[in-house]
């Protein structure tokens, strides 16, 4: 291993950080171009209108099917962010988060962990988020 390894890895590795807190602080402010995605992304999410077997693929696609209909359940949100873990080829992260959402009733907070692949120039290339949804879908279903 030469000596640039560790440095390049490490490089790396804070670069794939970056591009998952540039996602959450845009969530956060609800400024969905800020998120920094190339620009034929695809999106796997359990409430995506397919469904995690049908990715949204594209900008315009995520824009129009995922962030638009989302953005008023967002108003508001606290997002805290406990982890992140990164793929031995350095070319993926996984952020470990809470989601808490007060616009919905009764408000609900979800507990994600999002896998981001990147690519070399920092940008998003697929994105697959984890989660419950049922605190969305089925307002309430824990205490029933």
């Amino acid at each position: 291993m030469s000596a640039q390894e560790p440095n390049i890895a490490a490089r790396r590795r804070e670069q794939l950080r970056a591009v998952a807190e540039a996602y959450f602080e845009a969530l956060r402010r609800q400024d969905f171009s800020s998120i920094p995605y190339d620009d034929h992304v695809t999106l796997r999410a359990p409430l995506t209108p397919g469904g995690v077997n049908h990715p949204l693929i594209g900008t315009e696609a995520l824009r129009t099917q995922w962030w638009e209909p989302m953005a008023p359940a967002l108003e508001g949100v606290h997002i805290r962010v406990l982890d992140h873990y990164v793929n031995a080829a350095l070319t993926s992260i996984i952020a470990e988060a809470e989601i808490m959402m007060t616009r919905v009733t009764p408000p609900a907070t979800l507990r994600v962990a999002d896998r981001f692949t990147v690519n070399a120039a920092g940008r998003i290339v697929e994105q697959e988020n984890h989660f419950d949804p049922r605190d969305v879908t089925h307002p309430g279903w824990q205490s029933r």
